[in-house]
């Protein structure tokens, strides 16, 4: 199955799109599917960057973000059979992800600061620090939001590293420079520059120039003029072998960010785009790292005097290494990719062989102590239910199987008239993935479809926290507590 991805790169863009996108489609290979990118500019670096990956490239001649791209766009993923679109850049507004669901895709859109007028997308990525749900208050009832580091996505060169334990010298000397893939204003000379006024011994220093930075020359002269080693990497692949190497990096506030943070490499941070202000805030506030401010206002001596108190600063080191690891582990891509999965669950009617699943499902000690009767459920009585529900015109048992038709979980209808009562389970070796909200909105739909129902009921009890939010962000309302039979029940409702 093939995911398609609409992204923009150019030096006055970045490649910051381009490069978390590279890294969900990476994410998405590991499952042995194909991943296609459709750009709107040229740039040779990232374009070859992107084919050794195995990644389909294709240019659309059409108007980026446009009416005709999304129509176009849309046409494309419709041959290549895509289960997904994946639209990633500013150009994408409201209209253009109405065109992409009127045609009947799914749609991932990766979002930074809530530019769009409306959401129309299946989900909504945003995995800045900053992120809340006020910022999408205009969507769609189905919109689902994934907000926050959590969901930060690390390229597949970094997936090794995880758990990886930084040693802290107690006088740093190796500087990593990182200023994102193109720095049109060319703030990384400046920064070499300011690194000559760091009155520190045996310094050394790695810079990375992005595969659009159009400032070599520059930077190749101030690097032999250096007064210690300056190494230049172009088009880097190795970025956390580079990460592990540093003591320290000066960077950009942008999507590397997460990088570093993962990688625990304490940071001294520019701001070289509006958007990346508030990253850079939080992430001083944090701790994580330290915030110098707008490139601009910020002069040389200013980012050496930064530079040589972290480098003697080993405590303040340590703590930043620290706070950074605890705000990224690295398994964004892996949570985000669950929910482009969980597209592909499928619904089957429950069968006779199902019985013993079932029994073994219900008795889970977690779902004996979620339930109105905690006791253990005798395998005889068990059966006799099993037989009653199973023939019974009034009751409906489903069961959910992901994309290699494994069960994962079940749900169960008792029929009245136009009203359901739902309740559902979901297998242990699934729970806390977010499957158990695609199944009842998969289920809801089908039952909505196939039958007369209009209203479906459900109740949980007050404590059973996760099954009320799974309820409510499958598009549930709270009304409230309520008695049922002898028991304090959250009630929660769901109208066609």
């Amino acid at each position: 199955m093939n995911l398609v991805f609409c992204v923009d790169a150019c030096t006055q863009i970045g490649t910051g799109h381009l490069m978390r996108c590279l890294a969900l489609a990476q994410a998405w290979q590991n499952t042995e599917k194909q991943a296609i990118f459709l750009m709107s500019n040229s740039v040779p670096a990232l374009e070859q960057r992107l084919l050794s990956e195995g990644i389909k490239v294709v240019h659309l001649s059409v108007s980026w973000g446009s009416i005709e791209d999304a129509r176009e766009t849309a046409s494309f993923a419709r041959q290549l059979d895509a289960n997904w679109l994946v639209a990633d850049g500013y150009h994408f507004g409201a209209e253009y992800q109405r065109v992409i669901k009127d045609a009947g895709l799914s749609l991932l859109f990766i979002d930074d600061y809530a530019h769009a007028d409306h959401y129309y997308a299946d989900v909504v990525l945003n995995q800045n620090i900053y992120a809340h749900e006020g910022l999408y208050t205009s969507r769609e009832p189905y919109t689902q939001l994934l907000l926050g580091v959590k969901y930060a996505l690390l390229r597949r060169e970094f997936w090794q590293w995880r758990g990886w334990k930084r040693e802290t010298p107690t006088i740093a000397r190796k500087i990593l420079v990182t200023l994102g893939g193109s720095d049109p204003n060319n703030v990384t000379l400046k920064v070499i520059k300011a690194l000559q006024l760091v009155e520190l011994d045996a310094l050394e220093t790695v810079v990375v120039v992005g595969g659009s930075n159009p400032h070599d020359e520059q930077l190749q002269s101030a690097s032999l003029d250096s007064r210690f080693p300056i190494h230049l990497k172009r088009n880097v692949t190795n970025m956390p072998e580079l990460m592990a190497w540093a003591d320290v990096a000066i960077a950009a506030g942008g999507s590397t960010s997460w990088e570093l943070a993962f990688m625990g490499l304490p940071s001294i941070v520019l701001v070289l785009a509006d958007n990346q202000r508030a990253i850079a805030q939080k992430l001083n506030e944090m701790g994580v790292s330290v915030h110098l401010g707008w490139h601009e206002d910020v002069s040389a001596a200013e980012i050496a005097s930064a530079v040589a108190h972290l480098l003697r600063a080993a405590h303040t080191r340590v703590e930043m290494t620290r706070c950074g690891q605890e705000l990224v582990d690295g398994e964004g891509s892996k949570r985000v990719l669950k929910y482009l999965e969980a597209k592909l669950l499928k619904l089957r009617l429950a069968c006779q062989e199902d019985c013993r699943l079932l029994w073994e499902w219900s008795n889970d000690p977690e779902v004996r102590a979620v339930s109105f009767s905690t006791k253990l459920i005798p395998w005889e009585h068990h059966v006799q239910w099993f037989q009653s529900r199973l023939h019974c015109p009034t009751s409906i048992i489903y069961i959910g199987l992901d994309r290699n038709d494994v069960p994962i979980g079940q749900f169960r209808y008792e029929l009245e008239g136009d009203k359901a009562i739902i309740s559902i389970s979901i297998d242990k070796k699934f729970r806390y993935q977010g499957y158990s909200i695609h199944l009842i909105n998969l289920g809801c739909k089908k039952i909505f479809l196939n039958s007369n129902i209009t209203i479906i009921n459900a109740y949980a009890k007050p404590n059973n926290e996760i099954s009320i939010k799974a309820f409510l962000k499958a598009g549930f309302k709270n009304m409230g507590k309520t008695k049922l039979g002898e028991h304090e029940v959250v009630y929660l409702i769901r109208y066609k």
